[in-house]
C-alpha cells in the first residue's frame, strides 16, 4: 500500500508515537498493569493519575484538575453536574452555547435540559457577543452558564475569551471553555487559548483533552476546589466509569515534560501552518476558493499564532468527496467534512498540521492541491465532479 502524507489527524505536536511517551507507558504498564481495575472513587485512582491532575492544574494555572476518560464524558459530566447543582438548590438554569460548539457540548446541554423545566438551553450565533448579550439580558433564570469551544474544531477559529468573560461578568453568568484544540498548541507555555494568568473568575470552568496535542487519551476539567469537589460528587460520567489506565496517565506526564522542554515544537507547527497558508494564497488566487480562517478571526491579536486547523470550504458534498479522493490518489490523506458535522453548503477539506510535518511535506501537499484544482478547471461544467490522478473522469 502506498504511504500517505497525513493531514487529517489531531496529533498537533507529533507526540503520539514519541519514544518518551511509549517508554513511559510501557514502564507504567509493567508496574501497574494495563487497566486501572475500577472507578476513581473505588480504588482505580493511582499515583500516576494524582500526579497528572496536579501537573494539569499547574499548566493551566488553576487550583485543581480532575481526570475523565474522554473529552465527550468530561463535557457531559460537567454540564450535567452544574445543572444538577442548580436543580437541587431549587434554582433554574439557562445554558447559552455557541452554535458551532462541539457535539459533546451541544449534547450535554440538550441532555441536561431534557425532562425538566428548571433547565433551558439556547444557542447564540457563532462568536457573536452582541447576540449573546441580548439573550443573557432577556434571561429570567436564577443561574446562567455560557459555553464555548476555545478553538472551534471544524473552522479553526478561536473564541474571544476576554469578550465572553466580560459579557458573563456583566450578567452574572458562569463561563465554560472547552480548549481541546488549544491545549499544548497555544499560549506561552502550551497552556492553551485560556492563558494560565487568566483569572479563575473569568473562566471558572476549563476543559481540555489529552488525545490531541498531548498525543495520549482522556480529558480533564480544571477549576476551583469547590468546582472539582462538586464534580466528584455529581458528575456521573466520572463516578460510574473505570478510571483511565495508569500507563496512559504516565505517558501523558511524559508529554507534558516535552511540552515544557521543547517550545520549538509549537514554533515548528506555526511555521508549517504559515507555509501552507502562504502557498494557498498564491495557489487559490482567482479560483473563488480561500481558506476559512484569517488572522483577524483569532480574536487574540493581529500577531497571534494561527491554529493547526485550516479548512478549505468547497460547498457541496460531492465536490469535497471528489477532492479528498483525488488527493488520496496523489498520496495525501485529508478528510472531507460534510453535514451534519458542518452546516449544509459548507462541506470542506479539513487540513490539520503537526510539528512533525516538514517543509517538503507542505510543498508536496500544495503540489497535490494545485494538480486537483487544475483537473477540476479542465472538467466540463456539466460533468460529475470526479477527479482522477491523470485528470478528469467524465
Amino acid at each position: 500500500m502506498r504511504p500517505l502524507l497525513n493531514f487529517t489527524a489531531n496529533d498537533y505536536l507529533g507526540l503520539a508515537n514519541h519514544p518518551a511517551l511509549v517508554e513511559a507507558g510501557c514502564r507504567a504498564a509493567r508496574e501497574f498493569g494495563v487497566g486501572s481495575g475500577s472507578a476513581h472513587l473505588v480504588n482505580g485512582h493511582q499515583r500516576a493519575h494524582h500526579q497528572l491532575e496536579a501537573r494539569l492544574a499547574e499548566l493551566t494555572g488553576r487550583p485543581r484538575a480532575l481526570l475523565f476518560s474522554t473529552g465527550f464524558m468530561a463535557n457531559l459530566g460537567v454540564i450535567d453536574a452544574l445543572a444538577s447543582a442548580s436543580r437541587e438548590a431549587g434554582r433554574s438554569l439557562e445554558i447559552f452555547h455557541d452554535r458551532l460548539n462541539h457535539a459533546s457540548l451541544l449534547d450535554g446541554a440538550r441532555l441536561a435540559s431534557s425532562g425538566t423545566t428548571a433547565v433551558r438551553s439556547r444557542r447564540f450565533h457563532h462568536r457573536d457577543l452582541e447576540d449573546l448579550e441580548r439573550q443573557l439580558a432577556r434571561s429570567r433564570a436564577d443561574d446562567t452558564l455560557v459555553i464555548s469551544d476555545g478553538v472551534f474544531s471544524m473552522d479553526g477559529d478561536c473564541a474571544d475569551i476576554a469578550g465572553l468573560s466580560q459579557a458573563c461578568a456583566r450578567h452574572g453568568a458562569w463561563l465554560m471553555i472547552d480548549d481541546a484544540h488549544g491545549l499544548g498548541v497555544l499560549g506561552e507555555h502550551g497552556e492553551g487559548l485560556v492563558g494560565r494568568d487568566t483569572p479563575l473568575a473569568d473562566v471558572p470552568v476549563l476543559v481540555g483533552t489529552l488525545g490531541k496535542a498531548l498525543g495520549s487519551s482522556g480529558a480533564f476539567v480544571a477549576g476551583s476546589d469547590a468546582l472539582i469537589e462538586s464534580l466528584i460528587q455529581l458528575a456521573r460520567p466520572y463516578i460510574y466509569t473505570t478510571a483511565q489506565p495508569p500507563h496512559v496517565a504516565a505517558a501523558t506526564l511524559a508529554a507534558l515534560e516535552i511540552v515544557a522542554r521543547e517550545p520549538q515544537r509549537r514554533e515548528q507547527l506555526q511555521a508549517r501552518v504559515q507555509q501552507f497558508r502562504e502557498g494557498c494564497t498564491h495557489l487559490l488566487a482567482g479560483s473563488g476558493l480561500a481558506l476559512g480562517l484569517t488572522p483577524a478571526d483569532t480574536n487574540i491579536s493581529p500577531s497571534a499564532p494561527l491554529t493547526p486547523i485550516q479548512p478549505l470550504i468547497l460547498g457541496n458534498e460531492a465536490r469535497a468527496l471528489a477532492w479528498s479522493t483525488a488527493l488520496r490518489e496523489r498520496g495525501v490523506l485529508v478528510s472531507a467534512i460534510r453535514p451534519p458535522t458542518v452546516p449544509a453548503g459548507s462541506s470542506r477539506l479539513r487540513f490539520t498540521f503537526s510539528a512533525e510535518h516538514t517543509a517538503e511535506d507542505i510543498a508536496a501537499l500544495l503540489d497535490a492541491l494545485e494538480a486537483v484544482l487544475a483537473a477540476e478547471k479542465a472538467q466540463p461544467r456539466s460533468a460529475s465532479p470526479t477527479i482522477s490522478p491523470e485528470g478528469v473522469t467524465p
